[in-house]
């Protein structure tokens, strides 16, 4: 059953100074007799407007692209920082020609090269749905304008999913689903590529998982991992904490459950057959083989390290697998060994800010894996902010240096030396919010979550539960102590989401 605790919302602006110190732009903290939720405007319902309207702001600022830089001019789209891949590829990918992603190979003269879609299949298909409701005739440059509009609307509320989600994961916290509403990384971002799309499912899964849905949970990472790589890494750390726990049967309906909507979604693209029997198709598989094969690229440590020391790093691949394959054991280790256990959102964020931090590439939209997560594993508004002002100056810094690269000899924008300070930057600011975490976990009395008592409100059945594997008796016997004093259950978690 549900506690009269679990009713009781925290104010950001009574225990964060951040917020407290923001809100007197609107009037001040909330009093102690306010009446907060009550009436039309719940917190849900603020957050998502709020979400929609940083997302509007956001389509606003690529407005110089929308008139003129996608279409005309060598560096205006970097110049005013409002590049977007959707126009470029509604053509180079051939929706504009109708041509079917991972069926029909895409003449050279429209992509360059690529000869089928270098995406998931779920992204695929949200590409060609919206190139599908992409109406009307006109110009080559009207209809990139009508497909970016299509897309940002569908993008749009894929938003305000991710907001809301995170507004409702953690019951006793709904205001800070504003974090993830007002982050400005994600105004930015949000329409540079399609990414918002496996970003809200995974919201959606963290949700299903909070709520003990454990096959739902699955099936919705299943879906992200067909819309993108890395929300896969969600198993790693159920894994750890389920086995801690001793609920391994929810770990297990979650990955089957993932595998089965993974399998559903990709097979009828998968597999194809001719006389000689049944091959993998050539352009399902050009997303992995694409991935595989190429270069260091921009916003990456491998690009700053290759830059700085002429070094090419052909052996990359090899660099991140061994990177990744230690920082995965790093995380499990701390699950297991940490004096209580870690929270869901907290070995989420770990672990997918990992594989950004050792990835060959940063996308700027990459930024969107984490803002969820992080608002989920440590909702501390200063801390939030400093992250977000990095990941801004990283965002300015690639376009300007795009620009500098792209404007020949009169070199109009930031040098390679200060791109590299944009990539030291990004890189600092995910490694602070990762230390933050990393020192919650070993210092639990310094988690936000858990001061009032709560154990793990994203964590569904490993809410409250007792350990059952534990790496060292003293730390088995600091956390039963500590469970069996503050653990509450809120039951089969049948009940409303709001």
């Amino acid at each position: 059953m549900r506690s009269a605790r679990d009713d009781q919302l925290v104010r950001p602006t009574v225990e964060d100074e951040v917020a407290a110190a923001g809100s007197e732009l609107i009037g001040g903290p909330v009093g102690r007799r306010a009446l907060p939720g009550t009436g039309w405007w719940t917190p849900v319902r603020v957050i998502a407007l709020v979400a929609l309207g940083m997302f509007a702001l956001g389509m606003v600022q690529k407005l110089p692209c929308y008139e003129y830089g996608w279409f005309f001019g060598a560096t205006t789209q970097y110049t005013h920082a409002c590049y977007s891949d959707i126009p470029h590829l509604y053509s180079g990918r051939g929706f504009d020609a109708g041509l079917i992603p991972y069926f029909d190979r895409i003449p050279q003269e429209l992509s360059g090269g690529m000869e089928y879609l270098e995406y998931p299949v779920l992204t695929g298909l949200f590409m060609e749905v919206a190139a599908r409701l992409t109406l009307g005739g006109g110009t080559l440059q009207h209809r990139e304008q009508l497909n970016w509009l299509v897309n940002a609307g569908m993008l749009m509320a894929c938003a305000a999913v991710v907001a809301v989600c995170a507004a409702r994961t953690h019951r006793r916290r709904p205001w800070d689903g504003l974090l993830v509403a007002l982050a400005p990384a994600l105004a930015l971002t949000a329409t540079v590529n399609w990414d918002l799309l496996a970003v809200a499912l995974t919201a959606l899964a963290m949700l299903m998982w909070s709520r003990e849905r454990p096959v739902v949970a699955g099936v919705l990472i299943g879906l992200a991992a067909a819309a993108k790589l890395y929300p896969v890494l969600l198993l790693g750390p159920l894994l750890i904490l389920c086995l801690r726990a001793g609920r391994l049967r929810a770990f297990r309906d979650a990955t089957l459950g993932a595998v089965a909507a993974w399998l559903v979604v990709n097979l009828p693209v998968m597999i194809t057959h001719n006389a000689t029997g049944f091959h993998i198709r050539e352009g399902w598989a050009k997303f992995y083989t694409f991935s595989q094969e190429r270069p260091i690229d921009f916003g990456s440590i491998w690009l700053l390290i290759s830059q700085r020391t002429g070094n090419p790093l052909e052996n990359a691949n090899t660099y991140v697998t061994l990177l990744m394959i230690l920082g995965c054991l790093a995380i499990g280790a701390l699950g297991l060994y940490a004096p209580r256990r870690p929270r869901f959102a907290q070995l989420a964020f770990l672990v997918v800010a990992l594989f950004i931090l050792t990835n060959k590439v940063y996308s700027p939209q990459y930024v969107l894996w984490l803002i969820p997560l992080a608002v989920l594993a440590r909702p501390k508004w200063r801390d939030f902010l400093v992250w977000q002002a990095c990941e801004v100056m990283y965002f300015l810094g690639i376009w300007s240096y795009l620009a500098y690269t792209g404007s020949g000899d009169k070199h109009q924008g930031l040098p390679v030396e200060g791109y590299q300070l944009a990539i030291a930057l990004h890189l600092l600011g995910t490694l602070y919010l990762c230390a933050v975490v990393v020192r919650d976990i070993l210092l639990p009395e310094r988690d936000v979550i858990r001061r009032d008592g709560s154990d793990d409100p994203s964590g569904g059945v490993l809410d409250g539960a007792p350990d059952i594997v534990v790496l060292g008796s003293a730390r088995r016997a600091r956390h039963a102590e500590h469970s069996a004093g503050t653990g509450v259950r809120r039951g089969t978690g049948s009940g409303p989401l709001s």
